[in-house]
């Protein structure tokens, strides 16, 4: 719907939920919305789909909240089946997990690069609601009047500037969210001392290979290799480096690999370098006003681990029925979405469930810190144990976020 802004300069439109960030977690809550027939729009300041492989790890719930949209066969036909996952060291493999007891009708972790999860989403979006997706605009203030939230954007040209009424705001625009900041919630940062070096190699999977379409965990002295296959005859390799790399190198990472694992990759076959430092950040609210956070704008920590978009889209999936009872239900008219007992609970849970995996996460990058000999034959032999007993099953759970 238009209606003219106040002096007729500018088109105002409206919508009842405005989502902005059209990512992962923007893009799924979005569809879900338009599936129960809520007007909802994307604002997203990117003109075109990312390229880029980026977060890879869709987890037994996630593939759930893809089956709410008829896209969970669609995801498993274009990833790859992580059934299991191995820990080795110096050589040696300590033990290793499988998922058939965690989750026995979905016993693997999907991995899909995450321009290829977008596109099935936006996809799917866009058969739902073919005009909800807005790209090249973006959110550059908030303000709330008379029960309603007034969004202004810019962008390349006139077509990304606008304005935009809607009755309630999410922010799933990632962690340096400019709704999180213009709705003034203020961030629990805790500095980190770990930094990666991130890059995906095409390989050649020896058939008979024991790890052969595996995840693998290298705990090395050194500091942790981690490598998970990816469709397309390609591999994921994470590498501990201690501090950031100010100029991603592929020969940096295929020798430090090698160095630690033996593994020999080909710098010439990447497809993606990139190097990280892990943050771990949490917003002190999750709601405020007419304003939501989801994702990444409400909790960023290590991906070590791959949980942030499986820990996004529950937080989409536990959002959606609070929002369609403050739409349809006449709840909160006007004012703050904290006067809702159905908001609160979804703040407390969903806090909970972040804080959750942000100790989880900081348990992984911890285990891969680098040791001295001593320290590091000591997490060997705990490895091995505990990957020897039922134990296994317990850390397969953890590892495929059972516990969410």
């Amino acid at each position: 719907m238009r209606t003219a802004a106040p002096g007729g300069t500018r088109a105002e439109r409206r919508c009842d939920v405005l989502v902005a960030g059209g990512g992962p977690v923007g893009l799924l809550l979005a569809a879900l919305l338009a599936q129960r027939g809520v007007d909802v729009v994307v604002l997203e300041r990117r003109l075109a789909p990312g390229r880029h492989s980026r977060a890879i790890g869709l987890h037994p719930p996630a593939l759930a909240a893809l089956d709410e949209l008829g896209l969970a066969g669609a995801a498993a036909a274009q990833g790859f089946r992580v059934g299991r996952g191995q820990a080795r060291s110096r050589g040696r493999l300590l033990g290793e997990v499988t998922f058939e007891r965690a989750w026995p009708r979905t016993p693997f972790v999907l991995t899909l690069p995450q321009q290829r999860t977008e596109a099935l989403l936006a996809a799917r979006l866009a058969e739902l609601a073919p005009a909800a997706l807005q790209r090249g605009r973006e959110v550059v203030d908030v303000r709330e009047r008379g029960g309603l939230v007034h969004v202004t954007t810019a962008g390349p040209g006139a077509a990304g500037e606008g304005t935009w009424r809607a009755r309630v705001v999410v922010g799933a625009d990632g962690a340096r969210s400019r709704v999180r900041d213009l709705a003034g919630i203020g961030v629990l940062a805790r500095p980190c001392p770990d930094a990666y070096l991130m890059g995906d190699h095409l390989v050649e999977d020896v058939a008979g290979d024991a790890g052969a379409g595996a995840a693998a965990i290298h705990l090395e002295p050194g500091g942790v290799v981690e490598s998970f296959p990816l469709p397309g005859g390609v591999r994921r390799w994470v590498v501990h480096t201690g501090s950031v790399q100010a100029e991603p190198d592929a020969a940096v990472l295929a020798a430090l690999v090698t160095e630690r694992t033996g593994e020999v990759l080909d710098p010439a076959s990447s497809t993606m370098v990139s190097a990280f430092s892990v943050r771990r950040r949490l917003a002190r609210q999750l709601v405020r006003g007419r304003v939501v956070l989801v994702g990444d704008a409400a909790h960023e920590f290590s991906p070590i681990g791959g949980q942030g978009i499986t820990l996004g889209w529950l937080d989409a999936q536990a959002l959606v029925p609070v929002l369609l009872r403050v739409l349809r239900g006449g709840s909160c008219t006007d004012g703050d979405l904290r006067t809702v007992p159905a908001v609160i609970r979804f703040e407390r849970e969903r806090v909970r469930a972040a804080r959750s995996a942000a100790r989880r996460a900081g348990l992984n990058t911890a285990l891969g810190r680098p040791l001295p000999p001593a320290g590091s034959l000591a997490r060997e032999v705990l490895v091995r144990v505990a990957l020897g007993t039922p134990l296994r099953h317990r850390l397969a759970g953890e590892f495929s976020m059972r516990w969410a």
